[in-house]
């Protein structure tokens, strides 16, 4: 289905990036080649998205969890971002699209950190946003912000009593950026893994049954218009 031209898309939508493991299974191919096709389809999403006029897309890469996975995978999926990230750089006068990254980048190579901090130097005047969840765990991006707000605390830089939700976002990660309206799941799973805990508090799930190397602009707009179905209330009535 095409998104009718009255429904308009959320300003940011996020994104869990799951199910390449299974599509590689399904095929008979190492799990390297589910992320191979897992990074083709968010080229074509975040492509779509521009198009769209969605302002804000957020996508989770690689979470403190998989780390747990096999050398030869993680390697995979580090190539893979690597190669997007210097294909990024190379055409981003072109696109024109601003980079951030959230979660902890010291963990990664020497090389990659320095492809992610030239990204987002590079890309800071533009206006198309794409924020890369790597090394990202939602309960570990809100323990570092609580020991940053204890360490101003303490030096005397803030009172503690003046804390507000606003204030304790600034902290975080993804300070400076809206939450998410909608935050969109493939593969058919069912839960949120510690994606985005503090910025999903009012944001609309929908969970879809198709594996990410599948996700088309169809699926999306399908997504798109599941969220205007919705009654967004706010706590309200």
């Amino acid at each position: 289905m095409a998104l009718p031209e009255q429904l308009s898309p959320p300003r940011h939508i996020a994104i869990i990036m799951d199910g390449n493991g299974r599509w590689a299974k399904q095929r008979g191919l190492p799990r390297t080649a589910g992320h191979a096709a897992g990074a083709e389809a968010f080229r074509r999403i975040a492509n779509y998205c521009r198009t769209l006029g969605v302002e804000y897309l957020t996508v989770y890469a690689f979470s403190t969890e998989n780390w747990k996975r096999s050398a030869e995978e993680v390697a995979g999926i580090m190539k893979l971002l690597r190669r997007y990230l210097e294909e990024a750089l190379r055409d981003m006068e072109k696109n024109r699209v601003r980079f951030r990254f959230f979660g902890d980048l010291s963990r990664l190579s020497p090389e990659l950190q320095t492809l992610c901090h030239d990204a987002e130097n590079r890309s800071e005047d533009y206006d198309v946003q794409v924020n890369f969840c790597l090394n990202y765990g939602g309960r570990d991006e809100i323990v570092r912000a609580a020991r940053a707000f204890a360490a101003d605390a303490a030096a005397g830089r803030i009172n503690p009593e003046t804390l507000t939700e606003e204030s304790f976002s600034g902290y975080l990660y993804s300070a400076g950026v809206p939450d998410p309206e909608l935050i969109i799941r493939p593969s058919g799973e069912q839960r949120i893994s510690n994606f985005l805990l503090w910025q999903s508090a009012y944001s609309e799930y929908v969970f879809m049954n198709v594996l990410w190397p599948d996700f088309t602009s169809a699926h999306l707009d399908e997504a798109i218009a599941e969220y205007h179905r919705r009654n967004r209330r706010f706590g309200g009535t």
